[in-house]
């Protein structure tokens, strides 16, 4: 079955509209997809379904991205390390949903992002022409994905002189050159996963935060409303658990091998002049890089790490002091003035939900364990899918669903996802002619210009939410009215990222307060 596009006001996710469509639930309502999990991948499955037609609940505990799907490295990449891994399915398939996201769903989200490998005395010549040839076949992949040249430039060799110009503050001494190459970057991943859950809600779907799912089966689920304490049932025919992490507290039978990644946090000023990303070999790895980012808001991140994870799983996992000084040191490797502790302003972790495929052997690494995906169906027909990565979410999302309809014998229209545009999405024609900030549009898109609309009618809006903050009021307000973020949390950890600096979040604390309470004596 097919439905019109859904108009404009309908992408929009208020604290009214969650409560309508619960109320429509707990009244016995049937939907033929429930889905358990609000991260990329089950914000991606809530999509293909309600764009095929069919009814869906989409629900989460706590937020949209408030797990893995926030703590990334914010990159859209082809897959190179897993082609150096022998991993050639993963990598084909990373680089065609890389050009799926920069070329058609999300070209306001994703943009081209340089990266320079420095070529220093630490480097032998023989290592040094073994990453060219990576990279070159890096540029093959994004051909026999057919992503064009034009969205993805070929990588190059640099002149010491071309390599200290991208990034200023590399150590001169022995640096004889540098290799330059292209991949994915995101504003956001946060709002990645807003815009895909957004889309959702525009095509009809039931887009539920803080509604936690006690117990699933496949048919359905009894959830609790968190912020009434109301306990309710939802019925579907069929379910989708893609929680993660935390996928096998709902099923039995799923062994996961939780892997973490931390970041750093670091102001601009700490590396000052650096146009690129970099990627700062780790001693003793032949395919293994501290990644340096530079982000649109002015920090930078330094990443990642690949720690096995053992005991119960944090909803908010922290960074231990000995992956911070693990970055801290590679990264020091290739600095000239080196970065220390002090300067690091804030960092995160975050798990990957790893699929235990080898369970006796506990001696092997996290990252030697394969990030290809799995769709895994209980004996009552619930499909769990884990493992995968940002970048392949859509895909993922297509798989689980595809394997949900078959267990349950239904019947869908195809999958349409991969060209599918997420809301804001535009050629860059059409957002370069819009009179806006460029940091409004690459985190916006198109609606960039309401955001900008607001500003032009009230100069509060146009305010800063705190001293050295870019974020301002009007994305505040925008989050409430149209992005569904119910607290401050919300607002600063996940609509926005300033909560990424502790300090930041603390002085824009008073921001987030006046505009929901504002919101809240507003009519809906």
């Amino acid at each position: 079955m097919s439905r019109t596009e859904p108009r404009s006001e309908s992408f929009s996710l208020t604290a009214a509209r969650r409560s309508r469509d619960l109320d429509r639930l707990a009244a016995g309502t049937t939907v033929d997809v429930l889905v358990v999990g609000l991260g990329a991948t089950g914000a991606g499955a809530a999509l293909d379904a309600a764009s095929r037609g069919l009814s869906v609940a989409a629900i989460d505990a706590y937020d949209l991205a408030f797990g893995t799907s926030r703590w990334s490295s914010k990159l859209i990449h082809g897959g190179l390390r897993y082609l150096a891994s022998g991993q050639l399915g993963v990598a084909h398939e990373s680089a065609v949903e890389r050009g799926v996201l920069m070329e058609r769903t999300a070209p306001h989200l994703v943009r081209a992002q340089p990266f320079v490998l420095p070529l220093t005395s630490l480097t032998s010549r023989r290592n040094a022409a073994l990453a060219q040839a990576g990279l070159r076949a890096g540029d093959l992949l994004r051909v026999s994905a057919g992503t064009a040249r034009r969205t993805l430039p070929g990588p190059r060799r640099l002149s010491a002189v071309e390599t200290l110009r991208s990034a200023p503050g590399l150590r001169p001494h022995g640096l004889y050159g540098g290799l330059l190459s292209w991949d994915g970057q995101l504003a956001d991943d946060a709002r990645l996963v807003t815009a895909i859950a957004r889309t959702a809600a525009g095509h009809g779907a039931r887009v539920l935060t803080r509604t936690r799912a006690l117990s699933i089966t496949g048919s359905g689920a009894l959830v609790r409303d968190e912020l009434t304490g109301q306990e309710l049932t939802i019925r579907a025919r069929a379910v989708v658990n893609a929680t993660g992490v935390w996928a096998d507290q709902l099923v039995d039978g799923v062994k996961l091998r939780p892997s973490r990644g931390t970041h750093l946090v670091l102001r601009g000023t700490t590396l000052p002049g650096l146009t690129a990303g970099l990627h700062i070999p780790v001693p003793g790895e032949s395919s293994r890089f501290v990644l340096v980012l530079p982000q649109g808001d002015g920090r930078v991140y330094v990443g990642l790490t690949d720690e096995p994870v053992d005991g119960p799983v944090q909803d908010e996992p922290t960074p231990p002091e000995s992956d911070i000084g693990f970055l801290l040191d590679i990264l020091n490797t290739a600095l000239d003035t080196p970065v220390h502790r002090d300067d690091v302003v804030g960092a995160f972790a975050g798990l990957r939900p790893l699929l235990d495929d080898a369970p006796g052997d506990e001696g092997s690494r996290t990252s030697d364990i394969s990030r290809r995906h799995a769709v895994l169906t209980s004996s009552e027909g619930v499909v769990t899918i884990v493992g995968g990565k940002l970048t392949t979410y859509r895909r993922m999302a297509q798989d689980a669903l595809d394997a949900a309809l078959a267990a349950r014998g239904m019947e869908a229209a195809p999958c349409r996802t991969a060209r599918l545009p997420l809301v804001g999405a535009g050629a860059p024609a059409e957002l370069a002619a819009l009179p806006v900030p460029r940091r409004l549009l690459t985190r916006y898109g198109t609606e960039a210009a309401a955001l900008h609309a607001l500003g032009e009618a009230d100069p509060r809006m146009r305010e800063p939410v705190a001293d050295g903050v870019e974020t301002t009021r009007a994305e505040l307000w925008w989050a409430v009215r149209h992005e569904g973020a119910l607290d401050e949390s919300d607002l600063l950890d996940r609509r926005t990222r300033v909560g990424l600096v502790a300090a930041d979040r603390a002085a824009a604390l008073d921001a987030a307060r006046e505009t929901l309470d504002a919101a809240a004596h507003e009519p809906a």
